[in-house]
């Protein structure tokens, strides 16, 4: 029978803990735990816990942790992903998938085609619903780090900061992917839905992207990083 496993905000280590109230409330009232079950527990240190249940209450639950355990080994590439801002589910899509599949931050980027604007509180929250995405995403897929989500910028301040040994931006016309050197840091640029403007692809080549083609036909904005992950994780990850 497979562990519930899940991910606490906080530094955890051997011995007694109280979970905090949102967990506690998931483990005892959503999945009706009870005092015996057996967890698994990690606080994005890269880290594991196997523990049991040794009170659950209606809002208040405490474990015993009592065993340390290496967690699942990140991939060897490490991946920025700029992503075009996108509506509701198709923006949660990408950072699913893309915490699946391994991508180690995750900047939502504001571009000249975005149909989204996000300000104040309104972003504060939607970065918040963002992370929780990843955490569960990293609760599913057994990752024991999570990615990093960084607040919605603007394409030319992020083409101004982010760092690589390769960068790439999607367009039509590009040259393969096998034709660069193995990189151990990588940045992806990815269009909203209305994709990245001439203008914007050149600005992203002014700062040293390179073009990157990704098949014959146009994925949408939450399809492109999954298909650019999984083809980048194949040939320079731990595919």
């Amino acid at each position: 029978m497979r562990l519930s496993r899940f991910f606490i905000d906080a530094p955890l280590t051997l011995g007694q803990h109280e979970l905090p109230e949102a967990q506690a409330h998931y483990i005892g009232r959503v999945l009706r735990h009870s005092a015996g079950d057996a967890v698994q527990l990690f606080d994005g240190s890269g880290q594991e816990y196997l523990g049991e249940l040794i009170e659950v209450g209606k809002k208040s639950v405490r474990v015993e942790l009592h065993e340390w355990i290496a967690g699942q080994p990140e991939s060897s590439l490490h991946v920025h992903l700029g992503q075009g801002l996108s509506r509701g589910e198709r923006m949660d899509w990408a950072i699913q998938k893309a915490t699946e599949l391994g991508v180690a931050a995750i900047t939502p980027i504001v571009s000249e085609r975005c149909e989204v604007r996000l300000k104040g509180e309104q972003a504060e929250k939607r970065l918040g619903h963002w992370r929780q995405v990843a955490i569960s995403a990293c609760e599913q897929c057994g990752r024991s780090v999570l990615p990093t989500i960084a607040a919605p910028v603007l394409l030319a301040d992020w083409l101004a900061s982010v760092e690589a040994d390769l960068k790439l931006v999607l367009h039509p016309e590009a040259e393969p992917l096998t034709s660069h050197a193995t990189p151990q840091r990588l940045a992806f640029l990815i269009g909203p839905e209305g994709g990245l403007s001439d203008v914007e692809v050149e600005q992203a080549k002014a700062k040293g992207f390179h073009a990157a083609r990704l098949g014959p036909r146009v994925l949408r904005t939450e399809t492109a990083p999954v298909v650019a992950l999984a083809v980048a994780q194949q040939l320079w990850g731990d595919f």
